[in-house]
């Protein structure tokens, strides 16, 4: 560190906001109630390094129960990085996760310094956008409903299948938020999958995307299409799944951006194959 030790400490609700600012100013595109519903996943998973109570670097560490956390928003910046702040901050965080399960959504400019740290790649995530997006039409047997005709507890329950762990609090949150859009799908009346629209800084994202397979994801996709505010719509796949990859180009989007899921140790299992959009680049 080429200067004094900056403080590191929990962020206040109303300073979340400095670190979204940060995020989209590093053109990662936030959703416009974002701080809504990250706050209610952990208030105390939010942390800033201040030099003489000036901010200068943001990190995020969500507790998702005794097993699992998710690190995001590592932001410093520009005039104070390469100088150790960001790395003392980092620290912190850490310590703040303990012994979880830590997962995160790496640009690629940092990977190799988190693999330095413990970090492994699980997969690469590749958002799509496109400014126009092809019609994707509900196929026989599949209705679409929204999400909120349903009893929470059995979106709660689906999500707990695509997650790695329970996160109640946040997902009530983001299917309610103003200007979300939450739907469900039904297969002969059964859930078969949600996904959720939010509108972000520069058109919308779709996510996430959890369905039992192609058919219910193309109906959910379609319907939250038709729904989205003008603007570019964009979608964050996990690359392995191959059926979602299919299901993004057959809607005319195209990568425009990647992160690597990666963790310090191997996560509590999930269905991957639901998984045709991820929550969010911060939250996991």
């Amino acid at each position: 560190m080429t200067g004094p030790a900056p403080t590191c400490r929990p962020m206040r609700r109303a300073e979340l906001g400095l670190a979204l600012d940060w995020a989209a100013a590093e053109g990662w595109n936030p959703g416009l109630r974002d701080a809504d519903a990250f706050w209610t996943a952990d208030p105390g998973g939010f942390w800033l390094a201040e030099l003489g109570g000036e901010p200068i670097a943001s990190i995020s560490v969500v507790r998702y129960g005794p097993g699992y956390g998710f690190l995001g928003f590592y932001i410093a910046r520009p005039e104070w990085r390469g100088q150790g702040y960001g790395l003392a901050l980092w620290r912190a965080g850490m310590a703040q996760l303990g012994e979880r399960c830590i997962g995160l959504d790496g640009v690629v400019a940092q990977q190799d310094s988190y693999r330095k740290s413990g970090f492994t790649l699980a997969h690469r995530n590749i958002r799509f956008g496109a400014g126009q997006v092809a019609a994707l039409a509900a196929a026989p047997g599949i209705t679409v409903v929204p999400a909120a005709s349903l009893p929470f507890t059995a979106i709660a329950a689906y999500d707990a299948t695509c997650f790695e762990a329970p996160r109640e609090a946040f997902l009530r949150a983001w299917l309610s938020l103003p200007g979300h859009v939450a739907l469900a799908a039904l297969r002969d009346g059964a859930l078969a999958g949600y996904a959720v629209l939010r509108p972000c800084r520069e058109g919308a994202k779709i996510g996430p995307l959890f369905a039992n397979g192609p058919a219910e994801a193309e109906a959910l996709f379609g319907a939250l299409a038709a729904a989205a505010p003008a603007g570019p719509l964009f979608l964050d796949v996990p690359e392995p799944n191959a059926p979602a990859m299919a299901l993004a180009r057959a809607a005319g989007m195209a990568p425009v951006f990647e992160t690597a899921r990666m963790h310090t140790r191997p996560p509590p299992p999930v269905q991957a194959g639901r998984i045709f959009g991820i929550t969010s680049f911060e939250l996991g």
